[in-house]
């Protein structure tokens, strides 16, 4: 059942929505991250390269995007691959501007 708060005009499930995404986002490393896969899909080794971390650092960080649905990843013999999942970003990225803009206008 999703309870709405018709005081603040938001449902509950997007409110958590939002928070679990804005946790997300407020790490500086995750954002480099995602930043860097915005160009391509890189390998954890690669990641760990173009942004001087460690790769247990950047799988701590890889695995958390990962269980947010922001990337996803293949295995290619013994290297894991990253990309972006545009579609999650595009989804949660809306629900961040409907909650942010005045009457909720979004195409």
């Amino acid at each position: 059942m999703v309870v709405k708060n018709t005081k603040l005009n938001c449902c509950e499930k997007d409110l958590e929505k939002l928070k679990d995404f804005s946790k997300l986002l407020s790490d500086k490393n995750r954002l480099r991250i995602i930043c860097a896969l915005r160009k391509e899909e890189m390998c954890v080794c690669e990641v760990c390269e173009q942004l001087d971390l460690s790769q247990n650092l950047t799988s701590h960080h890889l695995k958390l995007l990962e269980k947010a649905n922001i990337v996803s990843w293949k295995k290619v013999g013994v290297k894991v691959f990253y990309k972006l999942n545009t579609k999650e970003l595009e989804k949660n990225t809306k629900l961040l501007a409907k909650f942010f803009l005045k009457n909720n206008v979004i195409s």
